[in-house]
């Protein structure tokens, strides 16, 4: 039920949303109503907990224009490394950020994506150079590996259906 919520949260879902999108669907009905309650209990315990933090983070950023526009002035430049496990909480809250001076940089490799389980959203990546003015620069050239062992890291990489193009050499 946690990871449930988690994921949820990730992808900025509420409780009243969670309990909307769970349907007829008896274990979402009943995650839906755990949700709620421990929402519930961290309020009254004037608490948060991880997820929170980055959820509560863009709801507020969404709602007040003045907090978005102080954010967004502070921040001149803002780089994100490990960009492609991302989830869709935090790519919402470095883009919004980021909006304001549009000095967004972010390092990754969508081959290396390894935390889906945690909410990581692989398009985040993929689709980042169309939605911001930006320039991709690949890092082909590797120095720690043999040419044996990037032959074989292309021929498995070639068969990802979601990835940039790339080769890597030595």
């Amino acid at each position: 039920a946690l990871a449930e919520i988690s994921r949820a949260k990730d992808s900025l879902i509420g409780p009243e949303e969670f309990k909307q999108n769970a349907g007829s669907d008896f274990r979402l009905q009943k995650i839906a109503a755990l949700y709620e309650h421990y929402q519930q209990n961290l309020q009254r315990a004037d608490a948060m907990d991880f997820d929170d933090i980055i959820f509560n983070t863009v709801k507020l950023l969404e709602t007040d224009k003045e907090v978005l526009e102080y954010y967004q002035n502070r921040f001149k430049y803002i780089m994100v490394d490990e960009y492609q496990d991302t989830n869709h909480a935090q790519y919402r809250l470095v883009s919004m950020i980021a909006d304001g001076y549009k000095n967004f940089c972010v390092v990754g490799d969508d081959d290396q994506s390894i935390y889906k389980f945690r909410g990581a959203d692989i398009e985040n990546i993929l689709s980042f150079e169309n939605e911001f003015d930006s320039k991709v620069i690949k890092l082909e050239q590797n120095y720690r590996s043999t040419t044996n062992i990037l032959d074989a890291a292309n021929a498995v990489i070639r068969n990802n259906t979601q990835h940039k193009e790339k080769n890597l050499w030595s």
